[in-house]
């Protein structure tokens, strides 16, 4: 019970939890995973080290930056998660809760979640440390970090551009990055193609053991070498407001600016989106210019 209370005191000194790491043999990570997770909080590792959470983010962990190992894993021979019903975690599962400005909400179960979007993984820096529900992070394991999905978990992710797909458990919050749906561990994303390229498009299907039968459809997920990205940047039900920011997005020269009807719970709606973008890192561009507009940071979306 006294270690119970003191990760409590821990909890509340702490505006989130999140995952690290450490190894030996490694070489510089050079993707596009989340390299501004705060919050993380680490325990003692197979090696001997331990985090210590008096100190800074910056200073935490023992790794300036993210890496991973030389030896790639056969995942062939790794084995994914059975989803099953577990209790909600005593950690991480805050909501709403707030990182760098930014207010995200906890779903109360995965039951028919489905999001397309920007994948990122992390890697040696954050291995062995724990994660936000105080578990300890297994690069070599197929999990993930989401911002809103309950802890624990469970999700199907599907690599938009090959159709390959894994099913994770999600442990851990974050990405905190623009723009990102979901962290893989290092494993995961070896599966599913999304390393050595750092980041993927991919679909995120939230898997609800308790509810099997309800569960959406399990369609396939039909490859495509060229996905489009494209960013959200508003939703009106007035066409005069959508046309007004579609005529400000233009005037600014981000890209192709397209107002979408849609239809939302019955209500007509106006979609005001930038795109198609011609990669991440392009998309990342806009998005931080949309943002130095004094506009709201835009959805990614994944057509």
């Amino acid at each position: 019970m006294r270690l119970a209370a003191a990760a409590l005191l821990l909890l509340l000194a702490m505006t989130m939890l999140l995952a690290g790491c450490g190894g030996a043999r490694t070489k510089p990570y050079h993707g596009e995973g989340d390299r501004q997770r705060p919050g993380r909080t680490g325990g003692a590792g197979g090696d001997g080290f331990r985090d210590d959470l008096s100190k800074s983010q910056d200073s935490r962990y023992r790794d300036g930056s993210d890496s991973v190992p030389d030896d790639v894993p056969d995942v062939s021979k790794l084995v994914e998660p059975v989803p099953k019903v577990e209790p909600r975690s005593l950690y991480g599962n805050k909501s709403p809760y707030t990182v760098l400005g930014h207010t995200y909400n906890v779903l109360p179960s995965a039951r028919g979640y489905d999001e397309r979007g920007i994948a990122s993984f992390y890697g040696n820096k954050f291995h062995g440390y724990k994660t936000s529900s105080l578990e300890t992070y297994d690069m070599y394991g197929f999990s993930a970090a989401s911002t809103t999905l309950p802890l624990p978990s469970y999700a199907r992710v599907t690599n938009l551009e090959n159709g390959k797909s894994v099913i994770v458990r999600v442990n851990d919050r974050g990405p905190f990055h623009q723009n990102r749906v979901i962290d893989l561990s290092y494993a995961a994303a070896v599966k599913i193609g999304i390393w050595p390229k750092g980041t993927g498009l991919v679909e995120v299907r939230g898997i609800d053991p308790a509810h099997p039968a309800q569960e959406l459809p399990p369609a396939a997920v039909v490859p495509s070498a060229h996905p489009g990205i494209y960013l959200q940047v508003g939703a009106f039900s007035d066409a005069d407001n959508a046309e007004r920011l579609a005529q400000r997005l233009r005037q600014a020269n981000l890209g192709d600016v397209q107002v979408m009807n849609a239809d939302v719970n019955g209500r007509r709606v106006r979609r005001v989106r930038v795109g198609p973008l011609a990669d991440v890192d392009r998309a990342d561009q806009v998005s931080a210019r949309i943002e130095g507009m004094g506009l709201p940071r835009p959805q990614v979306a994944v057509d």
